[in-house]
């Protein structure tokens, strides 16, 4: 079926199946499901939950994006990025696996679908950068580290230790000569077909490739005798209406944890959506990606599951095999469905160490060794916050560590603004044009004009930074004329507007001019008028140009 905007423009629901093809989405949901599958069931392994929560949340998530998600290629279901976290906050007020274990999971997909929901729904995009690259580069890192402490005891046939992370390696290391060859050579070995079957093409379900092949090596040597630990029967339930049973407080304590989740949730999906966009000619609507998500993770509530998130690699294999519309991944689910009804018993004897191959190679993956290496040569500064984001990930409780990085992020975003410092104007020679001084660079003065700028929003973080340096140029030129520079000031808040009060008048207790050149910031022209700053600079002193301003100024003076 062709592209059709006016459709999708105005279709309220199911927005991309106006534009879909059915055999290129069907042939992309076949690839989709062989690949979602394994990685499924193993994702919610890693969580706690049996095999079959893990496609109750891919059905959920595919046909909550499906519903009200715009991108057409995305994916949505269980995700190892997210996992970890909200099974170790989980586990912190249940035992995990228990009956209340699975209702606060039910419940944290609800609130984390309501927040997604509320998100795309108040436009706010934004809130997918509050986690810079290197700060999301050290989460991943973190969480590559838990999950290969997590699932190297299932792979090395050994028991899984409890308590802290670093205490849990220390164990692992120590009990390594009790490792079972058998689940050895069968997590590595699928490990080995995921890796090379990525090496050759995205396209080859290299993870069902090594599950089958890792299953029937069990069926056939008879391994579960020799120690080899199997998923065993899979319940052939299918997913249905589910609300949890829990007191008020376990709902508030559950929303520090779903605030973190959601962050996380936001910024994959929006990087997921802008990197494979529907229309080159258009921007990503990362909003109406957050609905869809959002819906995801409700449905997954009801039925039982655990909250999802966009997946990259999945949203990359739909884009690669022809899929045009959300029909691939309804189709995915349906094939999904399908195995759940009549096929689980296909299951039985798949073994754990095959799961843990899986997930040791999604864990090796998410580790973006070539970004690393880039930040660390070019901005140390940010080298050392992946660092301190990983070790917090690592060291405390992952949940604790994922707020943290959170917060370690906004802080650092915060100093990068209290870094902006004045700056001072030169005009090039033989032109028109004013620029930063630059100790290489040649540059003109004129004689009783000073032309200063902040490149920077002007703040309460750095407002009284920038007094003190327009009071040392005053105290140190003593022009005739004062040219604010504001082409950086993009916003003004309140304390920013008094600082610039100040400067104002003492400028005029002083006999200085002073003009403002270049306020270009729509948002910044509104702080003149809400904080009456006008009040102490004249209109006509305002200017479309330093040159302009210095050459009606410069002269009157």
């Amino acid at each position: 079926m062709p592209h059709d905007d006016h459709a999708k423009a105005t279709w309220p629901l199911f927005r991309s199946l106006a534009s879909y093809s059915l055999p290129g989405d069907l042939l992309a949901g076949l690839t989709l499901a062989a690949i979602a599958v394994p990685e499924q069931m193993a994702t919610a392994r890693l969580g706690g939950f049996a095999p079959q929560i893990g496609f109750f949340a891919f059905m959920a998530g595919s046909l909550g994006f499906a519903l009200l998600g715009g991108n057409r290629f995305l994916s949505c279901g269980a995700d190892s990025t997210i996992t970890p976290i909200f099974a170790g906050g989980l586990a912190a007020l249940a035992l995990s696996g228990s009956p209340e274990y699975q209702g606060l999971a039910i419940a944290l997909a609800l609130m984390v679908g309501a927040m997604m929901l509320a998100g795309g729904a108040f436009r706010l995009g934004g809130i997918a950068n509050l986690l810079s690259v290197p700060v999301m580069v050290g989460f991943l890192v973190g969480i590559s580290v838990h999950i290969i402490v997590s699932q190297l005891p299932g792979v090395l046939g050994l028991g899984s230790p409890s308590g802290p992370t670093l205490d849990r390696i220390g164990v692992l290391a120590s009990e390594l000569g009790r490792t079972n060859p058998f689940t050895l050579c069968i997590g590595f070995g699928v490990l080995a077909v995921v890796f090379l079957s990525e090496k050759v093409s995205a396209k080859i379900p290299g993870a069902l490739i090594g599950l089958v092949s890792a299953t029937l090596a069990v069926i056939g040597l008879g391994l579960e005798s020799k120690g080899v630990n199997v998923v065993g029967s899979v319940p052939g339930t299918l997913p249905r209406p589910t609300l949890p049973d829990l007191a008020p407080e376990q709902w508030v304590r559950l929303v520090p944890l779903a605030f973190v989740i959601t962050v996380v949730v936001m910024v994959q999906t929006a990087a997921t959506t802008r990197s494979f966009p529907s229309d080159l000619d258009q921007p990503a609507d990362v909003d109406r990606d957050f609905l869809g998500a959002g819906a995801g993770s409700v449905l997954a509530g009801l039925f039982g599951a655990f909250p999802v998130n966009a997946s990259p690699p999945r949203t990359g294999i739909v884009a690669e095999t022809g899929g045009q519309s959300q029909l691939s991944g309804l189709a995915a689910a349906a094939i999904v469905l399908a195995l759940l009804a009549f096929g689980t018993g296909l299951l039985r004897h798949v073994p754990d160490a095959a799961l843990g191959g899986i997930l040791l190679f999604v864990a090796l993956k998410i580790i973006r060794v070539k970004q690393i290496v880039t930040i660390y040569r070019q901005s140390f500064s940010e080298f050392l916050l992946i660092i301190a984001t990983a070790a917090l990930i690592i060291v405390l409780p992952i949940e604790q560590g994922a707020f943290l990085g959170i917060v370690l992020s906004l802080l650092y975003g915060i100093w990068s603004i209290t870094r902006a410092k004045l700056v001072e104007f030169e005009r090039v020679p033989g032109t028109t044009i004013w620029w930063p001084a630059h100790p290489h660079v040649a540059g003109e003065r004129i004689a009783g004009v000073a032309v200063i700028g902040l490149q920077a929003p002007l703040s309460f973080l750095n407002a009284p930074d920038f007094r003190s340096d327009v009071t040392s140029v005053l105290g140190t030129s003593a022009p005739q004329l004062l040219v604010l520079e504001a082409s950086g000031m993009v916003e003004i808040d309140f304390t920013g507007a008094q600082i610039l009060l100040e400067i104002f008048k003492a400028c005029s207790e002083q006999g200085v001019t002073v003009a403002l050149a270049r306020l270009e910031s729509v948002r910044a022209q509104d702080a003149f008028e809400r904080f009456n700053l006008f009040d102490a600079l004249p209109r006509e002193h305002l200017f479309r140009s330093v040159d302009e301003a210095v050459r009606t100024l410069a002269k009157a003076n």
